[in-house]
């Protein structure tokens, strides 16, 4: 796809929030080893790093024809909310398969909207722009490969100045230069899609309080009725603590089905205060910035009457759940 964009692309485990910290510290990733090695299987240290993601690329990118974003049809998006991962999950080829059939049931957008777990910045921050938006490697300690991969997506330029444009009438924008899309952003990006020729921008969270993120969501919700797809990026639950002890994911199951359940009800005051309302909240989110981004997605769709979950599993003891809420039209 030369031109509007290639990829190789990047990842990474979160930085910039206290997850990131202990991630560097390192010792829950030893012990991940020691846990999962016995089984076979250690996805800290995949045999290939990358290798299913290069392989999903050969397989899919001849086949890709998205467009540049420039189509003269406009189609109203729906909004999602998706459980990013770290790096090793391009190791995993179904993730790479269902985010990347998720993204084939939609139109084409004509750019990308994100909000991602890893980046906070009040009163609002939005992504360097132009063609081939650079990558923030936001994580550490993970193998070499994942560091050399790029995302090089179509010139951003004419997105970021709508949003400004929608966001500065009540808060001030600050457009900051040189600063990259993020793993959250660019992870599910590669496999949703691969071909890096559609518009991305990121906007930064002003906040972990639910409602500032509800609020931003409604603040950007016209975006979809003008072929944007909204993406909050998290993760739906985000618990180091479950890599020690697997026992802990009991609690994680529960925190997923409650969440699940009130999305589909459309419970959105419990979601806002789900830290004193959600079972196993102190090991599902013992931080908040991963769980946050649903109301993101929550506010810009504006009603959960139509909802669906094209990604529903548990990687090591965590929730992938992913949701697409509101139609497309």
């Amino acid at each position: 796809m030369a031109g509007s964009g290639t990829i190789w692309a990047s990842s990474d485990v979160g930085a910039g929030d206290g997850a990131c910290r202990r991630c560097r510290s390192r010792p829950w990733r030893c012990q991940v080893a020691e846990t999962t090695t016995a089984r076979g299987v250690d996805p800290f240290n995949p045999a290939s790093p990358a290798g299913a993601y290069f392989e999903f690329l050969e397989r899919v990118l001849p086949d890709q024809n998205t467009g540049d974003g420039s189509s003269e049809m406009v189609s109203t998006m729906p909004s999602l909310f998706v459980s990013h991962g770290a790096p090793p999950l391009l190791d995993d080829p179904r993730w790479l398969e269902e985010l990347h059939q998720w993204s084939r049931t939609l139109p084409t957008p004509r750019g990308i909207v994100v909000v991602s777990a890893h980046w906070h910045d009040a009163p609002v921050s939005v992504t360097s722009t132009g063609p081939q938006v650079p990558l923030t490697y936001d994580f550490g300690g993970f193998h070499p490969v994942y560091y050399t991969l790029q995302y090089r997506s179509a010139d951003s330029t004419t997105l970021a100045q709508r949003v400004t444009d929608m966001l500065s009438s009540r808060t001030p924008v600050h457009r900051v230069a040189g600063r990259g899309l993020d793993h959250g952003a660019f992870i599910p990006l590669m496999a949703m899609y691969p071909a890096a020729d559609v518009p991305v921008v990121q906007v930064s969270m002003p906040g972990l309080d639910p409602a500032s993120l509800y609020e931003l969501g409604v603040r950007l919700r016209a975006l979809r009725e003008e072929g944007i797809l909204l993406i909050g990026s998290g993760f739906m639950t985000h618990s180091f603590a479950v890599f020690r002890r697997p026992d802990l994911a009991a609690h994680n199951v529960a925190f997923d089905r409650w969440a699940a359940d009130a999305i589909v009800t459309g419970d959105v005051d419990a979601l806002h205060d789900y830290t004193s309302k959600a079972p196993g909240v102190a090991v599902a989110h013992p931080t908040a910035e991963h769980f946050v981004p649903l109301l993101f997605t929550l506010g810009a769709a504006g009603s959960t009457a139509d909802v669906q979950t094209p990604i529903d599993a548990m990687w090591f003891g965590n929730s992938t759940r992913s949701v697409q809420v509101g139609g497309v039209g």
